[in-house]
């Protein structure tokens, strides 16, 4: 009887390997970082075979330092960041140009001219999504418009395109695929359908046979090389990462929902079987796909509600590698606890555009109210509160577009381990903010449908019941002070608006 699952968590900064046990407990973790590439302002890039490098070696890693065999793992589930675009080439297996990461602002142009064209609309009905960037699909665009020979040899059906998911399947399968919840992400995939659009391939000039096959986010979807892992091991699991977090913190029923506060912080919300059309900016998105003979079903489709603000860890990251004044992301708590408020300085983490509710590529990070008397415990401060605040739009937005209020909010990723910060989200959105005892959700998410595919766990009732809470912080902040905090907040935001010329 295999002991665990592996699951693999491809994310904007580090690539991770975890083993989860039938308890859904990690048992074991590796991480290793790799670069951030900024050519120029407001580029993003990764390079992609340093991504599976990185990945690979986490996975080897892990199995041998824990004494653990290919025989010892039921299945592989794979997580990633969204959005991010590879390009490579099918023959040698290599990109063609470093992976476009989704914080990646250089197409808001191409986003506009659609936009002017009166093509947000349709963009919105097909996928879901709000016209943006943040996208794959005109990340693509650019690869095949900027690359030298890109479009001719992609017309040959020479190239493949993929988000993380389906680089790091082929890498180790061969297989060229996507699941539904990634393929939701490229503002290329139907979700009312299920199926890549032609009308919106034809109009960014992408052809079709660059595509990856979608297939369910839970269920055997391919095997790996055998000489990988020293056996062939099935990967029963791939979803993006946000979705994979949805399902880790079991919002299995419609109304459920959590935020995850990695890089950027992304709030999501269980609607059930049908798409719900957003009225306030926000996306809706496939959550998962369960498994139905391999094939991909609207009746084993579970939608996402979903408001993202891009930058959240990346904010404290700036604090230390940017101002160098912690020496690591984990003095920030105590740096910013040092003071009880801050100062009146207010902080909006813009540094790669707004997300929701404002979808604006051309705001950038400010900071406001500063004075003589403002110390780099306020700046601390100050950024926590602001990562707060945008959460706070984005559930209002939620909460009205869903038409029912949220009685509590599941929390993970890095910076929810933050007491101060959590207390501080609890006290803005008047709701309580309950952490899980694995905050690994994202990972945990991957290997809960790698495992539902193989039969290691039974049924989502058993993943529903191991959920377990660590922490629960009550809102405690009066109303007068609730809406003094937001009104500031507000008004640094319309500071930071528009700024890029």
């Amino acid at each position: 009887m295999s002991k665990y699952i592996l699951a693999l968590d491809q994310g904007t900064t580090s690539s991770r390997a975890i083993l989860f046990d039938h308890a859904g407990h990690p048992h074991a973790i590796e991480q290793q970082e790799f670069t951030q590439i900024f050519p120029q302002p407001g580029w993003v890039e990764h390079d992609a075979n340093e991504i599976w490098q990185s990945q690979l070696e986490v996975m080897r890693k892990l199995m041998r330092e824990n004494n653990v065999t290919a025989a010892d793992i039921a299945a592989i589930g794979v997580t990633n960041q969204r959005e991010t675009t590879v390009l490579w080439d099918r023959a040698s297996g290599e990109p063609v140009a470093n992976a476009i990461v989704w914080q990646d602002r250089r197409n808001a142009a191409l986003c506009d001219r659609l936009r002017e064209q009166g093509k947000a609309a349709l963009f919105q009905q097909k996928t879901g999504l709000v016209l943006d960037a943040y996208f794959s699909a005109t990340k693509l665009t650019w690869l095949l418009d900027h690359v030298p020979g890109a479009r001719d040899k992609a017309l040959r059906g020479e190239l493949a395109f993929g988000t993380i998911d389906s680089w790091l399947i082929y890498k180790m399968s061969g297989a060229h695929i996507t699941d539904t919840s990634n393929a939701a992400r490229t503002m290329l995939f139907n979700i009312h359908t299920l199926a890549w659009d032609e009308e919106l391939l034809e109009l960014l000039g992408i052809p079709a046979s660059l595509l990856p096959r979608v297939v369910p986010s839970s269920g055997v979807a391919a095997h790996t090389h055998a000489e990988l892992l020293g056996a062939p091991l099935p990967i029963a699991g791939i979803a993006g990462d946000q979705q994979a977090a949805t399902f880790g913190q079991a919002c299995l029923r419609p109304g459920m929902a959590k935020n995850t506060y990695g890089t950027g912080c992304f709030m999501l919300m269980n609607v059930g079987r049908k798409p719900v059309a957003s009225q306030n900016q926000l996306l809706m998105t496939v959550g998962w796909t369960l498994n139905r003979g391999g094939a991909v079903c609207a009746d084993a489709t579970d939608y996402l509600l979903e408001g993202s603000a891009f930058v959240a860890g990346a904010a404290v990251q700036w604090l230390r590698d940017g101002l160098g004044i912690i020496r690591d992301s984990s003095e920030v708590e105590a740096l910013a606890s040092s003071v009880p408020d801050a100062g009146g300085a207010v902080f909006v983490p813009a540094f790669a555009g707004l997300g929701a509710p404002y979808w604006d590529p051309y705001a950038r990070g400010t900071i406001v109210g500063i004075t003589r008397g403002t110390t780099k415990a306020h700046l601390a401060r100050a950024a926590l509160e602001g990562v707060a605040c945008q959460n706070v739009d984005v559930l209002a937005a939620m909460q009205r577009d869903a038409g029912m209020p949220l009685t509590e909010l599941r929390v993970d990723g890095g910076a929810a381990r933050n007491d101060m910060m959590m207390q501080f989200q609890a006290d803005l959105l008047d709701v309580p903010v309950v952490r899980p005892m694995v905050t690994e959700t994202t990972a945990l998410g991957a290997a809960y449908l790698a495992g539902l595919a193989v039969d290691f766990w039974a049924s989502l009732d058993e993943i529903g019941a191991q959920w377990r809470m660590e922490r629960r912080f009550e809102p405690h902040m009066s109303v007068d002070e609730r809406q003094s905090r937001m009104h500031a907040w507000t008004r640094a935001v319309e500071r930071s608006r528009a700024w890029v010329e």
